[in-house]
């Protein structure tokens, strides 16, 4: 029969291989020996060989575990627990953490028990560069799973994370039809008009901005790019609380950037989920949509407006090739028209054009004119302005369809006569407002 050096040899020989440090344990006495040496452990004077393994290694545990993992090892080292698991499955496996050289370190503890169930053997392997290495693939993993839901040119949520997003809260509004939420839609207006003109870098930079913009307002909600330009806020919470004044913060930061012309001008809708009508999330976002869209016609009205402000201050003389591009539409427009007044005005310049029937008949210096429509203000009945300003601002609204109305204004001679006009807004290829027009028919 081998004698126990032969036996521990033979197991040494076997394990050497696979583990930092292995040790024998005869239960009866208690008694270990150490058959591979951690070097760690000798620096720290950890004996190789003992009378009781399981009081010692309790009391060299301070030396070498790491301190969250104390308890947790002096489990793992209680003798009636270790030999409890042991007789359940003759083996088992388990992580902590030691403090080698000043490092963390990873180690797998092993146990098992002996055929002849009279002895342990504890064995622990350094798994450390395995650890990383699986750390590493899960941080791999979890970045890459975040990054399908980011949006790589703004980091928001993007339209992956926001039909799960959409999804968990019809779920919750099936389990909790109280629960509270509001939908932002926003769209950033002439995107198209930057890319084309200043380039597309330039325009992801006003995406950015537009972003940032947005998140800034809605801090405590989640933001989501679902489109090109547009972008959706889910606010609940704080921001459901505030929503008006964080609404009404967002509109009035669009409508200065578009005055100042120093940011982004976002057309903007909020909607409430309202218990009892809406059916869900899908109802919420579209009646956000629609006014949104509602919202964007604003603006687009307002930005027209703006362009005639501008011609009020405009002192640049129209060029010679622009002369000739107004006469040349204005042509086709008098072609057009058939009969009756004609008026075209180049928006750069507020310079205009009239037929000389209008010339004749009203007075002016001449069928070309700056600043015409102070001359003209003049001439409507002060009971028929407000008519007059209203066909103004609709045509200014961007609707290029002419839309009839009727008025009273001052000749020459001093009659009032009643005068059916269509006005007009040409826009160039960017959708700026360029030109401004009309046929104004005498009834």
């Amino acid at each position: 029969m081998d004698s126990i050096q032969d036996v521990f040899n033979q197991i040494a020989l076997t394990l050497t291989k696979h583990f930092d440090s292995v040790y024998y344990v005869d239960i009866e006495t208690d008694h270990y020996k150490e058959i591979v040496s951690l070097p760690h452990f000798e620096k720290l004077g950890i004996p190789k060989e003992g009378e009781d393994f399981f009081a010692d290694t309790m009391m060299n545990a301070i030396r070498c575990v790491h301190p969250g993992d104390l308890e947790f090892v002096r489990q793992i080292y209680d003798r009636n627990l270790m030999l409890e698991r042991l007789s359940k499955d003759g083996t088992y496996t388990v992580v902590y953490r030691l403090i080698i050289d000043g490092k963390i370190v990873h180690m797998r503890h092993i146990e098992l028990l002996s055929d002849d169930k009279k002895h342990v053997i504890c064995c622990l392997e350094n798994i450390e560069e395995e650890f990383q290495k699986r750390e590493e693939l899960e941080r791999n993993f979890q970045s890459a799973e975040r990054m399908a839901r980011l949006d790589e040119l703004t980091g928001v949520k993007n339209k992956n994370a926001f039909k799960e997003y959409t999804a968990m809260i019809d779920e919750k509004l099936n389990s909790d039809s109280k629960f509270q939420f509001g939908v932002v839609m926003c769209d950033m207006n002439d995107l198209k008009l930057i890319n084309d003109t200043r380039g597309h870098s330039f325009g992801d930079e006003a995406i950015q901005t537009t972003s940032r913009m947005i998140c800034n307002i809605f801090m405590h909600s989640p933001v989501f790019r679902i489109g090109g330009d547009e972008f959706v806020a889910v606010i609940s919470g704080r921001d459901f609380e505030r929503r008006e004044r964080l609404f009404d913060k967002l509109r009035k930061e669009s409508v200065a950037n578009g005055r100042a012309r120093s940011g982004p001008v976002v057309a903007c809708g909020i909607a409430v989920y309202e218990e009892g009508k809406d059916t869900g999330f899908s109802s919420v976002f579209e009646r956000a949509d629609r006014l949104m869209y509602e919202n964007k016609d604003e603006l687009k009205a307002a930005h027209i407006k703006e362009g005639f402000r501008e011609m009020e201050r405009l002192e640049v003389p129209i060029t010679e090739e622009r002369k000739r591009l107004l006469d040349a539409l204005f042509g086709a427009l008098y072609t057009v028209a058939g009969e009756g007044y004609i008026y075209l005005n180049d928006m750069r310049h507020d310079f205009s054009r009239w037929s000389f029937s209008m010339v004749a008949d009203f007075g002016m210096s001449s069928e070309y004119l700056y600043h015409a429509d102070n001359f003209w203000q003049e001439c409507v009945h002060p009971d028929d302005m407000k008519i007059y300003r209203e066909a103004v601002d609709a045509a200014l609204s961007g609707n290029a369809e002419l839309r009839p109305i009727s008025y009273r204004a001052r000749k020459a001679d001093g009659t009032y006569v009643i005068l059916s006009t269509r006005g007009f807004v040409l826009t160039d290829s960017n959708g700026e407002p360029e030109y401004f027009g009309g046929i104004i028919v005498q009834k």
